[in-house]
């Protein structure tokens, strides 16, 4: 069995007791059962949250904002307390800050289609940087092929990390909108967002960040951040899936036009007269939303915060760093950048003369769950100059007996299929 080097390391707020907490993984036992370490790409759900979930489709399912009746009524307030909880994790001023969306896929997306398009003309330019999800690349770029703008790509050092001298060298003139992640998804790298966000004011650029790696592994303050806009999934912070939240500083999203209309919307509408829009959020949230998610999602951020940031900051940093002590002791394995320099739950990781996909399903014959492949950032995995990676991401149901089974399964792995027949494929 492995022996851990940062035994001293061992988390001590958060306890086994925690996975208790999950329904899925508390049913199966912890010496043999499931590793669930694809924690990056989703996250396991909480009794809290199913409980929030069911009860309310069993004892107040109505749609909200319409009914004027108990039912409806209750539906609105609980929903609107749901915002409320999303106001309070990310230390926004007002729960009007605050937009629901399907995920940080969505928030970009909406962004880019309205912010965007009012912002972005012929000769501007967007910037990015060159460690972005598809989801924060791929709107942005659209919209500068759209709008007839220019895309900038801040590079990323060999260590896998940004330079605040590179992002800042980007900026001028020309530039209207800087989108970058706050956490790598890849790496796990975190970015100097604060300093990124400053940076981009100083020259009159609006910023997007990318908090879907963050906000389940340390304390956002939007405010603190001096952020335009920051969006999050809810189902990789303990949420359900098709949920998400776009904070947006209430200067800049009383101007964000509607990006989808329909009911719930308008004031009052007429075949011919101006339309007038409901203010903000509701004019961005058309049609009957995803109530029952919004209230699971809330039960899931209550559920994060009660744990303690602290513990959570401390749980993080014992596994991420017990995992590149441990790593370092198996033969040809590399971890892929720098991830106990600030630990954000992932370490990630190449194997000599190994694909990817053929650590990943034999890490599946023994019961464990990661992500094997380019994660959504092939150009990121590009500019690394790898096939891909093995990622393990951590949650706070996970232990060092979790990372000693990965080890012990490691150090068995051989070349499969896929690193004999398919040596440069890769489509995760």
């Amino acid at each position: 069995m492995t022996q851990m080097r940062h035994s001293e390391l061992r988390p001590r707020h958060l306890t086994t007791s925690v996975r208790d907490d999950f329904p899925l993984l508390a049913a199966e036992p912890e010496d043999t059962g499931l590793v669930y370490l694809d924690n990056a790409a989703t996250t396991q759900k909480p009794q809290a949250v199913l409980d929030a979930i069911t009860g309310y489709y069993t004892t107040i399912n109505s749609n909200v904002g319409r009914g004027y009746h108990r039912l409806g009524l209750a539906s609105t307030e609980a929903f609107e307390q749901a915002r409320v909880a999303a106001q309070e994790f990310l230390g926004a001023a007002g729960p009007d800050e605050i937009v629901f969306t399907r995920g940080t896929t969505d928030a970009t997306n909406l962004l880019a289609a309205t912010v965007g398009r009012r912002l972005v003309g012929p000769g501007d330019q967007v910037v990015i940087t060159g460690m972005e999800h598809n989801s924060n690349l791929l709107p942005w770029r659209r919209l500068a092929e759209e709008a007839g703008a220019e895309l900038v790509v801040v590079p990323v050092a060999v260590d896998g990390r940004v330079r605040l001298a590179d992002f800042t060298a980007a900026l001028g003139p020309r530039v209207r909108i800087a989108a970058f992640a706050h956490v790598s998804n890849v790496l796990g790298t975190v970015n100097p967002v604060r300093e990124m966000i400053a940076a981009a004011h100083r020259h009159g650029v609006v910023t997007v960040v990318d908090g879907a790696q963050a906000v389940a592994h340390r304390r956002v303050d939007v405010r603190d951040l001096d952020a335009d806009f920051y969006c999050f999934s809810g189902h990789k912070v303990y949420g359900p899936m098709g949920t998400g939240v776009l904070y947006g500083r209430r200067d800049l999203l009383v101007e964000v036009a509607p990006y989808q209309v329909g009911g719930g919307t308008v004031k009052g509408v007429s075949f011919a007269e101006p339309v007038t829009y409901v203010p903000v959020p509701a004019r961005l949230e058309a049609g009957t939303p995803d109530v029952a998610g919004g209230l699971g999602l809330a039960a899931a951020l209550r559920y994060l915060t009660d744990l303690g940031w602290d513990a959570v900051r401390a749980h993080d940093e014992s596994l991420v760093r017990a995992a590149v002590d441990a790593f370092d002791g198996i033969d040809g394995l590399r971890v892929v950048g720098d991830p106990a320099r600030d630990p954000s739950g992932i370490v990630s990781f190449a194997i000599d003369g190994l694909h990817p996909y053929d650590v990943g399903g034999h890490l599946d014959r023994h019961n464990i769950a990661v992500r094997c492949g380019v994660h959504c950032s092939s150009t990121f995995l590009d500019s690394l100059d790898l096939v891909g990676t093995v990622r393990v991401s951590f949650a706070v149901y996970n232990t060092e007996r979790d990372l000693e089974r990965v080890c012990d399964a490691l150090r068995t792995v051989r070349p499969g299929f896929w690193t004999t027949e398919q040596p440069n494929t890769r489509f995760l």
